[in-house]
């Protein structure tokens, strides 16, 4: 049963793989012009389908949208009822289909190239209806689908997944889309984060642990344990950073002093302790604190002690 199983996965993924060979050796010039017509569309790029099509359908258009191009997901049959009114000369409208004969098409591709909008079809049907009454076409080469009974949607729906990543890839490419780019539309993504997130979003939500450097190692516990950050800044009176002590400091002092009366913070703190601007961004002091090996970095204006971050700060932001 097991070698079975494992016979039956293999299978299944070579017979995909294949598939996309085909797809990839079957792209040619044709396949540059529609990129090049996707690239100066003046409307939307609409994507169509129905069923296992219209689901794959939906993730490219989410491809597209998140690499700046803009798209729309139409189902085929919510088209025949209303939803054709979404489209515009402008439009460039995608229709995919393994077949090809699916009967919604048969409607709506008349009726948009009526107004004057560009279609391609996208099927594994040459002698298809789609593929021919697409002003462009892109046909997917298909031996069988991944299932021993040649039924179910797998090999097609992975290659329509496929071409559609490629398709978005080459409008990215074109558009010279960056990293910067890509966040600005993921703002709420790690990536987005990384890029726009800055500390001072981050450190004003902690307490704020200070000591004087004449404070008694009690008080300095004290303050330790009530901000709950490991840490606290040894600051003078005009709020200068003049040092921090952290849950480390404290134990190397108590396994190398016997006498505890007369510690004071000055004793225990590190000088020149690590910082970072208050308009840095997040992902920068992050950075320092992995390369520093740190738990806790002090924020700063003007050397002004502002308030503290922790590595868990960063943790809950997604951050790796």
């Amino acid at each position: 049963m097991a070698l079975s199983i494992l016979s039956t996965a293999k299978n299944t993924i070579l017979t995909e793989s294949r598939t996309l060979e085909n797809l990839a050796a079957m792209l040619d010039e044709s396949f540059e012009k529609i990129i090049q017509l996707l690239f100066n569309c003046k409307g939307r790029i609409i994507v169509t389908g129905m069923g296992k099509s219209a689901l794959i359908a939906q993730k490219i258009v989410a491809t597209l949208n998140s690499t700046g191009s803009p798209s729309i997901y139409m189902h085929a049959g919510d088209a025949i009822h209303g939803d054709l009114g979404m489209v515009t000369k402008e439009d460039i409208l995608i229709c995919l289909s393994k077949s090809g004969q699916t009967s919604e098409f048969k409607l709506i591709v008349p009726l948009v190239k009526e107004q004057g909008t560009l279609v391609i079809g996208i099927s594994s049907e040459k002698e298809s209806f789609l593929i021919k009454n697409s002003d462009y076409y892109i046909y997917i080469p298909l031996d069988s689908e991944a299932e021993p009974n040649n039924i179910v949607p797998t090999a097609s729906t992975t290659a329509q997944l496929s071409l559609g990543d490629a398709i978005a890839i080459c409008l990215l490419s074109l558009r010279e889309f960056t990293p910067k780019n890509f966040a600005s539309f993921h703002p709420g993504g790690s990536l987005g984060k990384q890029l726009f997130l800055k500390v001072d979003k981050l450190y004003k939500q902690n307490p704020k642990p200070e000591i004087s450097p004449k404070c008694s190692l009690r008080q300095t516990i004290i303050e330790m344990t009530s901000k709950r950050l490991g840490a606290t800044a040894v600051i003078d009176e005009h709020n200068n950073i003049l040092g921090i002590i952290t849950d480390g400091d404290l134990r190397r002092m108590l396994q190398s002093e016997k006498d505890l009366t007369n510690i004071i913070a000055e004793d225990i703190m590190t000088i020149s302790p690590i910082t970072i601007g208050h308009d840095a961004l997040a992902y920068s002091a992050f950075q320092k604190m992995r390369e520093k090996s740190i738990s806790q970095i002090l924020v700063e204006h003007d050397n002004k002690y502002l308030g503290m971050l922790h590595l868990h700060d960063f943790i809950k932001e997604g951050f790796q």
